[in-house]
């Protein structure tokens, strides 16, 4: 769906996973008519990248002038983040930030839109970060959940694509595939391990309390989408060998004892999130990729539900839940703070 008023946006990772997502969905989103700089490092300057059926030529973020920008959408890691995104809104930009660099600052608003779109509400500019990938799509089916029933504690278990890694990842898994049926003993480079036919249960550096980041961003994330300290997130983020499309197995527990079928119109209801049928189990590959919504299947009353009047209650459930990290949970979330703060103006 594309608007009359169009705004002049920058990508800086233009020729990253996300980049390309990202410019894809511009086009889709704002229409040809918006002007477009796609940005990247030194080393990518010169290369053409596709904005719907326009063809853009990378440049220099280092040496950007964001004056005349509306938006900059940085998905290029933290050290550009944090050191070209104060430029970009000294410029008059609004900078809406794929990494983790200003994701706990309390001045920065953390958005999901479908869930806290409030807080943009009389934003006036400066940086709005994007959640994590895994957290995104963990608050999209569990929002609705603690809007109605409050949630205490979620456990869950993460199933992350290669794709997260980037683009030498997503190669290093098809080359040792390859290679594993040629008899070949894969060298990992981007991993510390093989990743093809394999699983590698930690993603980031380890922290003290021997949570690794990844699973520690689920945490704090979680409390600042949710709005609310109370809740505790215990992850286990686990690099599987899919090249696009995470998968999460959350156990969530409640404060108030819900009913399954008022859990399932809950979600049903819930803008951008699709419960798929009862013996239908979502996948990364069939539902994930390439799609904007976040898949739950495998709902469940963990065991111990109790029953009353209006049936079983129970203040545990379990979950399977699936979308594409380079959609939903990276640019896709990203263009739709944009929309706002556009629609805003």
């Amino acid at each position: 769906m594309t608007t009359d008023r169009v705004p002049t946006i920058a990508v800086v990772g233009a020729t990253g996973m996300v980049g390309e997502v990202a410019l894809d969905l511009i086009a889709k989103v704002f229409g040809a008519k918006t002007r477009v700089y796609a940005l990247a490092s030194e080393a990518s300057v010169g290369r053409e990248v596709s904005c719907g059926r326009r063809s853009l030529v990378v440049d220099d973020v280092a040496y950007f002038d964001f004056s005349g920008c509306d938006f900059a959408l940085f998905s290029a890691g933290s050290d550009v983040s944090l050191a070209h995104a104060p430029r970009a809104v000294e410029a008059g930009a609004v900078v809406v930030d794929n990494s983790a660099a200003f994701r706990q600052d309390p001045q920065v608003p953390l958005v999901v839109p479908e869930i806290n779109r409030e807080v943009l509400s009389g934003f006036s500019g400066g940086i709005v970060a994007n959640p994590n990938c895994s957290t995104i799509q963990m608050c999209m089916a569990l929002a609705p959940i603690h809007r109605s029933y409050g949630l205490q504690s979620v456990v869950v278990s993460t199933y992350q694509s290669v794709s997260g890694a980037g683009r030498e990842a997503m190669q290093e898994l098809g080359q040792q595939a390859v290679g594993r049926f040629n008899f070949q003993e894969p060298i990992p480079e981007v991993f510390d391990q093989p990743i093809a036919f394999n699983v590698l249960a930690q993603i980031g550096p380890l922290e003290p309390n021997g949570f690794s980041q990844e699973e520690m961003k689920m945490h704090h994330e979680t409390r600042r989408i949710l709005q609310d300290d109370q809740i505790t997130v215990h992850a286990t983020a686990v690099r599987v060998p899919v090249f696009v499309g995470h998968s999460l197995a959350i156990w969530a527990q409640t404060r108030k004892p819900c009913l399954l079928p008022d859990v399932e119109r809950l979600l049903t209801e819930s803008p951008g999130v699709q419960l798929t049928d009862a013996l239908e189990v979502a996948s990364p590959l069939v539902h994930g990729k390439d799609q904007d919504a976040v898949w739950v299947s495998r709902l469940r009353l963990a065991h111990g539900a109790h029953s009353n009047n209006d049936g079983q209650a129970s203040q545990s459930l379990m979950m399977w839940v699936v979308a594409d990290n380079l959609r939903k949970g990276a640019a896709l979330n990203a263009l739709q703070i944009i929309q706002q703060i556009w629609a805003q103006r």
